[in-house]
């Protein structure tokens, strides 16, 4: 696993972030991690072939998550993650790996991303990643878990 695979994750998110949301996120403190679910969250996962392989994992609190939901709502206040927040949050993930794999392509890495998926815990086989936080001032975390081969 190499530390540079997650650097156009980062810039995409950091574009998509300040573009959906209006606000410049910081990133935190890179590590080398066990992907870790925790309960009160949504994941959503999204596949990776190609050049690289496997999977890029985006962790949001439930809290975090209905502030960028309704700030990708045009600011309309959302109270609960439905389908409909699941899906928002779902292409917020696919708007990230969508520039990235593109960022990619222009380093001469080729890649293919899956369609996204909001992952249950019970599902996902435990394995390293790459993991940093982006820091959104007065909303809260996202972290991005980078588990490629």
């Amino acid at each position: 696993m190499r530390a540079e695979y997650i650097n156009p994750f980062l810039q995409s998110a950091t574009m998509v972030l300040e573009q959906m949301v209006r606000i410049r996120p910081n990133p935190g403190e890179l590590s080398l991690k066990n992907v870790h679910f925790k309960n009160h969250y949504v994941w959503v996962q999204i596949g990776v072939k190609g050049q690289m392989n496997g999977d890029i994992i985006f962790g949001i609190s439930e809290s975090v998550a209905l502030r960028i939901i309704s700030a990708m709502m045009g600011g309309f206040v959302i109270t609960e993650i439905d389908e409909i927040g699941k899906s928002a949050i779902s292409e917020l993930g696919n708007m990230i790996s969508g520039n990235a794999s593109t960022i990619l392509s222009n380093q001469g890495v080729h890649i293919d991303i899956s369609p996204p998926r909001v992952v249950e815990l019970e599902h996902f086989d435990p394995r390293k990643a790459l993991t940093i936080p982006l820091i959104m001032e007065g909303i809260g975390e996202m972290e991005i878990q980078v588990a490629i081969m």
